[in-house]
């Protein structure tokens, strides 16, 4: 029997958005298979507790959702209080408390954790024997908090004095590694936890099939994976695909991707607006994982405009599916287009974003190319991700 570890949905299993960190979290259960344990801190109920069936289903869920988040439907709710009310949440926590005092059980937490997830964490880490880590995703909100939304960057230093309480912290890549790092050594932290990068894994058997039974022959469509919102850079990618139609380019844009009411606005106002102008610009909204498979399957290349990633998982996701992108050669971003099948711009403004889909709209030849080294470049699953950070996590010291 593998060793339990305890993974901490709080977030993912009260939604059914499937924004980047939401995908992770889904993945990384599905690939710990026997041995994860989801659990949750419920607010209602006061305690942390394994998921119930309601919350195993939201996971499940194939359909994306709308809203990014945390939903507590009122039955939920009002059966936490009534079960804290009337001591039950003893009874509830029992079975959680008995698996995390085990030696060997240990804690993941993948997501980027509330203030309310927070303050209840330090006695569930003081209950677990075996290690306990943390995903890192990104800093965006450092870098870019005008592109972030206010409460993020108001949350956002607390949330990285609380990674200090683990014992290692597993980042997506290295520039999550040495963005983290380096903040710490600005605060004048001088017993940091270890963290090592371990980059993510990809459902790659299943984007192979997609690619291999991909019809010939692409057609001019230039798709565009990733939630709207500021520090995605839709607003420069708009503006270069309108610069090209003005110029007589014939392609299709097409955008999938959930929008974030504040820092997304201003993009979906100027989609609109060239969607009343009759430019051929589609936009699907969140969709589920199989559409955005057939949607990679039907483009002829794709355009992740975003200034700043933790890792760029719609990158890999492209050249997995056998389609070229371009992209930013900064950061994680250049990270993913390092080993090929990417344009890589050193700048992501509009003008620079136009001359990039010109020339491959122009240039057939070369999107073959470029799709010709996608479809050579080795993607690892989330099994091996998952062997990877259990290994690395069981041989870390226990810290305070």
């Amino acid at each position: 029997m593998p060793a339990p570890v305890l993974l901490d949905l709080s977030h993912t299993s009260h939604t059914r958005a499937r924004t980047g960190i939401q995908r992770v979290t889904r993945s990384l259960l599905a690939a710990l298979g026997n041995s994860a344990r989801p659990i949750t801190h419920d607010p209602h109920l006061g305690a942390w507790r394994p998921l119930e069936a309601w919350e195993l289903a939201n996971l499940a869920a194939e359909s994306a959702a709308g809203q990014r988040g945390a939903r507590w439907p009122l039955g939920a709710r009002l059966r936490g209080r009534a079960r804290r009310f009337l001591g039950g949440g003893s009874a509830l926590s029992r079975q959680l408390a008995e698996l995390s005092s085990a030696t060997s059980a240990s804690l993941v937490v993948p997501e980027v954790f509330s203030p309310g997830v927070a303050a209840a964490l330090p006695a569930l880490l003081a209950a677990v024997r075996g290690p306990r880590v943390a995903l890192f995703h990104d800093a965006i909100a450092l870098k870019y908090p005008e592109l972030t939304p206010t409460k993020t960057v108001a949350r956002f230093p607390a949330y990285l004095r609380e990674l200090l309480l683990f014992d290692g912290i597993a980042a997506i890549s290295e520039e999550s590694r040495t963005t983290l790092l380096d903040y710490w050594r600005w605060l004048g932290v001088t017993a940091a936890p270890p963290v090592q990068t371990i980059p993510l894994g990809l459902a790659v058997s299943h984007f192979h099939a997609i690619r291999e039974n991909a019809s010939g022959g692409a057609p001019p469509v230039v798709l565009s994976v990733g939630s709207i919102e500021g520090r995605k850079n839709h607003l420069a990618l708009l503006d270069a695909c309108e610069r090209l139609w003005a110029d007589g380019a014939r392609f299709e844009l097409r955008l999938i991707g959930l929008a974030h009411p504040q820092t997304g606005r201003a993009a979906l106002g100027r989609l609109r607006a060239l969607q009343a102008a009759g430019r051929p610009l589609r936009y699907d909204g969140p969709v589920g994982d199989a559409e955005v498979d057939t949607a990679y399957a039907g483009c002829a290349f794709t355009v992740y405009p975003s200034l700043m990633e933790g890792f760029g998982l719609p990158v890999f996701e492209s050249l997995a599916h056998g389609r070229p992108c371009i992209c930013s050669a900064r950061g994680a971003l250049g990270e993913a287009a390092r080993d090929g099948g990417c344009i890589a711009l050193d700048t992501v403004d509009a003008t620079s974003l136009a001359a990039a889909i010109g020339r491959l709209l122009q240039t057939p030849g070369e999107v073959a190319t470029l799709a010709a080294v996608a479809n050579a470049r080795k993607f690892r699953p989330w099994s091996d991700y998952a062997t990877e950070l259990t290994t690395w996590m069981h041989a870390l010291p226990r810290r305070a």
